[in-house]
């Protein structure tokens, strides 16, 4: 994955053979990575760091995993956060998503599983990042801002760029008008719910999607893009 220049990873553990071990497979993938072995420390490598993602250890003496998921949420809403736990109960990974966690490893795990992780997190929150990123017949080129359809480039105003990268990151997902209108448009947008079915309209035109095989709509549900 020499495609993660530039993206910077936060690791925060209290063993010092785990950081190690991770550090130095993330920096061979071509990750920035900066390390911590406590929680205080960790807010302190944050703050000037400025992580895309930060893999926590749950349990952790002094400040706990969840308390610095909680406070790194507070100070930057953007950032991914992966959890690490040694144990596998439903009530730890329950309340780690609760309070804004994104993901949940149980120890131990594959170095790969943690790489395909972390790609996950960065496809869906930071997709420029990676370069381009393929989706069935689909590839998004965040760093030039450009979708290709059957490697055809298609002409995309800015809106419509931003909303055919949600469907198709989020593909086989069913995702709601007030779900499209908060990611694309933004929480304050004060318009009407239509003017999504006004972009989805001209996004299957310029897909050439005239039975909503690409592009479906569930009634009462919202849009779906499967990868045909």
């Amino acid at each position: 994955m020499k495609a993660a220049q530039g993206v910077r990873l936060l690791l925060v553990d209290d063993e010092p053979h785990i950081l190690q071990f991770l550090e130095l497979g993330l920096i061979n993938e071509g990750f920035e990575v900066r390390t911590a072995p406590d929680g205080d420390s960790a807010i302190a490598v944050a703050a000037d760091f400025k992580p895309h993602v930060a893999i926590l250890d749950v349990m952790m003496p002094g400040m706990d995993g969840f308390e610095l998921c909680r406070y790194l949420r507070s100070e930057e809403s953007e950032l991914a956060v992966i959890m690490l736990t040694a144990k596998d109960e439903v009530d730890d990974r329950v309340k780690g998503l609760s309070i804004g966690a994104d993901d949940y490893m149980v120890k131990p795990f594959s170095f790969d599983e943690l790489l395909a992780r972390i790609q996950a997190r960065l496809r869906n929150q930071f997709p420029g990042l990676l370069g381009e990123v393929r989706c069935g017949p689909f590839r998004l080129d965040g760093r030039r801002k450009e979708i290709r359809h059957k490697d055809e480039v298609l002409e995309l105003s800015p809106t419509e760029y931003e909303l055919l990268q949600y469907l198709v990151i989020n593909h086989g997902l069913v995702l709601s008008k007030p779900m499209i209108l908060d990611k694309v448009w933004g929480y304050d947008f004060g318009g009407e719910e239509n003017i999504v079915e006004v972009y989805i309209r001209s996004l299957r035109e310029k897909l050439g999607d005239k039975d909503h095989r690409i592009i479906r709509t569930l009634r009462g549900a919202g849009y779906r893009v499967d990868l045909v």
